[in-house]
């Protein structure tokens, strides 16, 4: 077991001890920032086909409370084959919203009967966008929006615990089927790796999730003694909106890197 392993397994460890975030460290899931040679191409394809909205940031958009950014250069990979295997979005008719992609010449999966309708569950189906990110377009009218993002995990139940005891969530399930945490109207998922080992998000279509606390600096504190260490100590930004704020990374289980932030003003 190498360092990252032992560091992962005493997160999870101490999560029975330490507990979930406080009131006063309370977490929000805050952005997912993606990798593509144009942010403003990609925005605008978000904008488009996603119902992301324009919120005054250039080469950025949002859907509900969740802001997208992208990284300007080339994808590595795709997100198929890292600890974050696809995203999620729900919409009120996914029928129309296919037709509408098919014409736009989208890339679909199974394009001749794309849409599956889940007992249970909801309709959906799966695209990818032109820059390597999977989408799992869905019809759940109860969580309309940003609705999910999909890890994968040779451990399934110790990832999601160790979302848990780090960004804590409301521990639910998906329509009484699928275990998750979910953070507002977003839900954080796991599936099991099959087989093959994953790759580090880093530099690859969907680069690193993002949540956030409104004061970093205790927050950090609090995650240290869980045993996470941080690839970035939290440090002052300067956003693309000129709002000073402070930011910080860890690496999730799976190579997944995470951003955390404290919004700013």
């Amino acid at each position: 077991m190498n360092a990252k392993h032992v560091l992962f397994a005493t997160a999870v460890v101490t999560f029975a001890v330490v507990g979930l975030p406080t009131d006063a460290n309370a977490t929000d899931y805050h952005h997912m920032h993606l990798t593509a040679p144009d942010a403003k191409v990609a925005a605008a394809w978000y904008i488009e086909h996603m119902g992301c909205e324009d919120f005054g940031r250039e080469g950025a958009c949002r859907v509900g409370t969740t802001d997208f950014y992208w990284f300007e250069r080339e994808p590595q990979a795709g997100s198929v084959g890292s600890g974050v295997n696809h995203i999620g979005f729900s919409f009120s008719d996914l029928t129309a919203k296919m037709a509408g992609w098919q014409a736009a010449g989208l890339d679909i999966e199974n394009p001749d009967e794309p849409i599956r309708d889940i007992p249970g569950l909801f309709k959906l189906a799966f695209l990818t966008d032109p820059w390597g990110t999977r989408i799992e377009v869905v019809e759940d009218h109860e969580w309309p929006g940003f609705h999910h993002i999909h890890l994968s995990s040779p451990d399934p139940e110790a990832t999601l615990a160790w979302y848990e005891n780090i960004f804590g969530g409301e521990s639910d399930s998906l329509k009484g089927r699928i275990d998750g945490l979910r953070y507002g109207g977003t839900w954080l998922l796991v599936s099991p790796l099959r087989e093959g080992t994953l790759a580090t998000t880093q530099r690859r279509a969907i680069d690193h999730l993002g949540w956030s606390f409104p004061d970093l600096d205790a927050a950090a504190a609090e995650i240290k003694s869980k045993g996470v260490a941080f690839t970035m100590e939290p440090r002052p930004f300067t956003n693309a909106l000129g709002q000073e704020m402070k930011i910080s990374f860890v690496m999730g289980p799976d190579d997944v890197s995470i951003e955390i932030v404290q919004p700013g003003s």
